[in-house]
């Protein structure tokens, strides 16, 4: 039975700055890893919808209308919370709004967040050529701006406790990652 405080780490950052790819390498190293944008394609999924950009986005809408903008974050705190009953600390990708934020400061024992910033011409180049769900340069720029304005996502960014620089090779970002990590004394079991 685990005795300190559990540690949440939650990855933010805009569109294609590399916050799946900062998930998936921790998860590799044993952590548990929780992305919040897949609660959304498995609702657009079980509506029997294909995945793209504007369906993930009117389940998000709906979501947040139905349920505020903490919306995602109450629907995942269930998950959160029964992993962090079994590890000390977990790794949350995606976190959105400033209302998520400010639940999950509420609700977890300790949030950690980090901040993935990249430059937005090497992020919209990014997402433009990644070979999974790629955005045309009008769709990037739209999503900045609906996340931004519809999604409050400026917030849980400008807070961040750690930012860490993509703007370089995914070697040297992953670097800094397992740097900061092992500095917070972070251990997925």
């Amino acid at each position: 039975m685990k005795t300190s405080p559990s540690r949440a780490l939650a990855l933010v950052g805009m569109p294609g700055a590399g916050k799946t790819v900062c998930a998936k390498h921790v998860e590799a190293r044993g952590f548990y890893q929780f992305r919040f944008g897949q609660i959304v394609v498995d609702e657009v999924l079980r509506r029997g919808q294909p995945i793209t950009p504007e369906n993930e986005r009117v389940v998000r809408e709906e979501f947040r209308a139905q349920d505020g903008m903490a919306a995602i974050a109450k629907r995942a705190l269930p998950h959160l919370q029964k992993a962090l009953t079994t590890r000390p600390s977990i790794i949350i990708d995606g976190l959105y709004s400033f209302s998520e934020y400010k639940l999950l400061r509420a609700e977890l024992d300790e949030l950690i967040v980090v901040a993935i910033f990249c430059p937005r011409a090497l992020r919209y180049q990014r997402l433009t050529t990644r070979p999974e769900r790629p955005l045309t340069l009008e769709q990037a720029q739209e999503r900045d701006y609906q996340e931004i304005e519809r999604l409050e996502k400026g917030g849980p960014i400008a807070l961040a406790d750690y930012t860490l620089v993509n703007d370089r090779d995914m070697h040297y970002l992953m670097g800094a990652l397992d740097d900061l990590i092992d500095d917070l004394n972070l251990r997925p079991e």
